[in-house]
């Protein structure tokens, strides 16, 4: 399996946003979301209204079991997240509690397909001049890599990613030699 990158530059991150939402509102959402909950792509693209609405129409706490480590995820939905995802909302015709957030164009009980997501993730990399290689996976890796740089502790990243271990944790986080130089430059004992 050729592994991805996270998209490291935040400009290119906007870029991609606004790339993304000038195309389709579906794909602006599941680009947003997918860098700001750090699910795995299967997980994802299963969600459902229901997993993200509560019977009033608002956002609640998304609880779902992870496809591959069958454990318990509980994601607070941030900001910009809810924001793509009242865009989207508005966008429809009407939606039910069962209708998948990332439909398939061949209808509402049809979820997006991982090929397609890599097919729109790809696409929108290349039209923006992301040079890195960009997969579904890359949605994921993104949210380590900026919560590491923002500071976060890496256990804490690696018990929300649900890794079993740190070693698997820095390799998602992509850490290059920039990132090493700019810690020798900015570390001043």
């Amino acid at each position: 399996m050729i592994s991805v990158d996270p998209i490291r530059d935040e400009k290119k991150i906007q870029t991609m946003k606004t790339y993304l939402k000038g195309q389709n509102l579906r794909d602006h959402a599941l680009f947003v979301v997918g860098i700001n909950v750090a699910l795995r792509i299967t997980d994802l693209l299963a969600l459902k209204w229901s997993d993200i609405l509560d019977k009033k129409g608002k956002f609640k706490e998304i609880r779902i079991l992870e496809g591959k480590t069958k454990k318990e995820r509980r994601i607070k939905l941030n900001k910009p997240s809810q924001r793509a995802l009242e865009e989207l909302l508005g966008s429809l015709d009407g939606y039910s509690f069962d209708d998948y957030l990332f439909q398939s164009r061949e209808g509402a009980q049809k979820p997006l397909s991982r090929q397609q997501a890599l097919n729109i993730l790809k696409d929108a990399a290349k039209a923006v001049g992301i040079k890195d290689n960009v997969g579904t996976h890359s949605l994921r890796k993104t949210w380590g890599y900026h919560a590491w740089k923002k500071g976060f502790s890496p256990a804490i990243i690696m018990e929300t990613l649900n890794h079993s271990n740190l070693t698997v944790t820095k390799r998602y986080l992509g850490i290059q030699q920039d990132d090493i130089n700019d810690l020798y430059g900015s570390l001043k004992l």
